[in-house]
């Protein structure tokens, strides 16, 4: 039995160890090991050890009690949780014995939940969920989930878009108070009726677009005129239909996008509208917004008129149909051969001016994916872009150019789309790599419209033989949009915007707005910077959503290929290069994954300045030919495809007695070591 002394002193002892204890709140930080780190408010970050870790999820708000070690360091002990944001997530129903389990598809929590009986709603092994948290681990390190739907299995015909449609939260239904408003909009809007509108239903505009398409958001006509054409493009006028302060426009904000799937699409609009009241459908007459452009003989474009108009468009004619026209193969769209060779003149004198005064991006092969009715791959087919389609996208180009003026001159707060060029952070780096490359550039003003210009110019035409245009690319920056108008470098223009597909983006929309503004002659101060932000963040939402699920279907397609003919070898192009491999591009369907060279028996150096991978024996450059076998497919890393190369590839060739020779003489004039 102990004495009062030692009681005494176990007493103080407590009190020290106590002492030396602090408590704080913290958010916990998961790393894909089983510990973790509590982040205090005040940036410290303490280590959390694996069996703690079981008592939370990551970002869970908690408090917790941090004790130093035997080893003098700090352990972070969770004692109670204060917040956890965690709400419902995606993952697979995964089996153990009888037990059922989600394995979360989430970062940083890697473990298994289980799935008490009652709160399976029906779910198998090898399904797709949605589901929430039932029980927080707090208390005892043992969550559990429940099923809130069922999306499907691996046989479940567009599996991969619906799973990713709900991973990454897309609406795919319209709420009852959008779905009201729209009705109460279409009861009580008549834009035709206004009398403000312009009748230019004489002209004969026709849109082009491919065959199944309903949204059609723009028709074009083109005459000539004195000293060159008069091009009219129209674009579907939604904004007519919904007004600005409804719950129908906040949703719209709030999808930012039609978001397209192969083989499905969510729109951004409802398709009643989208579809039917604002597409300009052939033979009917629709409310649009007209840009009336002058377009010289050299292919200048002058100072465009915007008008809200009413349009007929006569005939919807598909890009196939109008390419063979163009083409000389048919002759039956000679009904609208006058505006067709109008616009085909047009289309010639912009791309002509566009490509001697500014910059066009190349052309690339592009790929079709055919989907058979169970919506995976049945095959893939390279295409070559059509000349209708060509002829289209530069009178779009040319109707944003000028609403990009239109806006900029009326000093309306956007959006404009702008594109800085090289990275402000990596200028020195650039001119270091112009200096080596294209030494004829190395005075020219990288930050420079016409410098940029002339660099991109050089670059693509070099003669090196190395792809100094693609090895430039880790050196800019990506387009963005924003209130005030900016250099547009990858287009080489002053300012650019885009207003031609207002059915489909809002960033299109929110420009109609600022135009109409305007041509009512109000202040065009619409867009918000907060709502700009908002919606960069909605299109990379949208994209990370479609990039995923196409790699997920492209994975598939690719492990029934190599089932079919196991060892086949691939031909392929290395498409991008880091310093850990190389990203591959095939060469017949143009589908991508990686070559790990980590774990390669040689050591690999990256070359930054020659964007290539070097060993003792072998060297790997971009845009090199290289040959691969399908290895597998990495499923917890975005499916990504992963290849292995074939014995021999990127062999360096043979040293000549002559260049042997040469490098001894080299090494006997080399200077010692240090």
């Amino acid at each position: 039995m102990l004495n009062q002394d030692s009681l005494a002193q176990l007493k103080g002892l407590k009190s020290q160890m106590e002492a030396e204890k602090e408590r704080a709140e913290a958010v916990v930080k998961g790393t894909q090991a089983r510990y973790g780190f509590a982040v205090l408010d005040d940036g410290r970050e303490i280590f959390i050890p694996p069996d703690e870790m079981l008592k939370a999820f990551p970002d869970d708000r908690v408090r917790v009690c941090i004790r130093p070690t035997r080893d003098n360091k700090t352990v972070a002990d969770i004692e109670k949780l204060v917040d956890s944001p965690l709400g419902d997530f995606t993952g697979r129903c995964v089996r153990k014995g009888k037990a059922f389990f989600v394995q979360p598809d989430l970062p940083h929590l890697k473990r298994w939940l289980f799935i008490p009986p009652h709160a399976r709603n029906g779910v198998k092994e090898g399904d797709y969920v949605r589901c929430a948290i039932l029980r927080h681990p707090i208390r005892d390190g043992k969550p559990q989930a429940k099923i809130l739907t069922v999306l499907g299995n691996d046989d479940t015909p567009g599996i991969e878009n619906l799973y990713c449609m709900a991973k990454y939260r897309l609406p795919a239904e319209w709420g009852s108070a959008a779905q009201k408003d729209l009705e109460q909009c279409l009861a009580a809007t008549s834009p035709l009726e206004s009398g403000t509108r312009r009748d230019l239903t004489d002209l004969e505009f026709i849109s082009i677009d491919a065959a199944k398409t309903q949204d059609i958001d723009d028709a074009l006509y083109a005459e000539i005129s004195n000293d060159g054409w008069t091009l009219f493009v129209a674009i579907a006028d939604p904004t007519a239909y919904i007004p600005r302060d409804s719950q129908l426009h906040r949703d719209v904000a709030a999808r930012g996008t039609s978001v397209y799937f192969h083989g499905d699409v969510l729109p951004m609009l409802p398709e009643a509208l989208s579809q039917d009241t604002c597409a300009l459908s052939e033979g009917v007459d629709r409310p649009a917004l007209v840009c009336r452009i002058p377009v010289s003989d050299s292919g200048e474009v002058g100072s465009a008129e915007f008008i809200e108009a009413t349009i007929r468009s006569r005939a919807k004619l598909s890009y196939f149909a109008v390419d063979r026209y163009l083409n000389g193969q048919a002759d039956e769209l000679m009904s609208h051969a006058s505006p067709l060779e109008a616009l085909y003149q047009v289309y010639r004198a912009l791309r002509a001016r566009r490509e001697a005064q500014e910059l066009v991006m190349e052309d690339r092969q592009e790929y079709r994916w055919v989907l058979g009715d169970d919506k995976q791959i049945d095959h893939i087919e390279p295409y070559e872009k059509l000349l209708s389609q060509k002829l289209v996208e530069e009178c779009m180009v040319a109707t944003n150019r000028c609403a990009a003026r239109f806006l900029s001159e009326h000093e309306a707060s956007g959006p404009f789309v702008s594109h800085p060029g090289f990275r402000g952070d990596r200028l020195d780096e650039t001119r270091k790599f112009l200096a080596m490359h294209a030494p004829e550039t190395a005075e020219l003003d990288p930050g420079s419209k016409s410098g940029y210009r002339n660099i991109m110019r050089a670059l693509g035409a070099s003669a090196s033989g190395l792809p100094l245009r693609a090895m430039v690319n880790r050196l800019l920056t990506r387009a963005e949009l924003t209130r005030t108008p900016g250099l547009h470098m990858g287009m080489a223009l002053d300012c650019y915007t885009n207003c031609t597909s207002p059915l489909r983006k809002y960033a299109d929309f929110l420009a109609h707005l600022q135009i109409k503004a305007i041509l009512a002659g109000q202040e065009p101060k619409i867009t918000e910077q907060d709502a700009l932000d908002q919606l960069r963040d909605k299109l990379a939402t949208a994209r990370g959503a479609t990039n995923e699920a196409e790699r997920w279907l492209a994975s598939r397609y690719l492990e029934r290929q190599a089932a079919a003919e196991p060892g086949r070898r691939l031909a392929a192009t290395a498409a991008h290069i880091n310093s850990s491999g190389f990203t591959v591009r095939l060469a017949d369907c143009g589908l991508e994954g990686f070559v790990d060279l980590r774990k390669d028996p040689e050591k690999f150096s990256y070359d930054k300045w020659t964007a290539s991978l070097t060993s003792t024996t072998r060297r790997f450059q971009l845009e090199q030919k290289v040959e691969v076998c399908f290895e597998g497919v990495d499923r917890d890393n975005g499916f990504q495809v992963q290849f292995s190369l074939v014995d021999g590839c990127g062999l360096k060739p043979p040293k000549t007695g002559a260049s042997r020779q040469d490098d001894e003489d080299s090494a006997e004039q080399a200077p010692p070591a240090d």
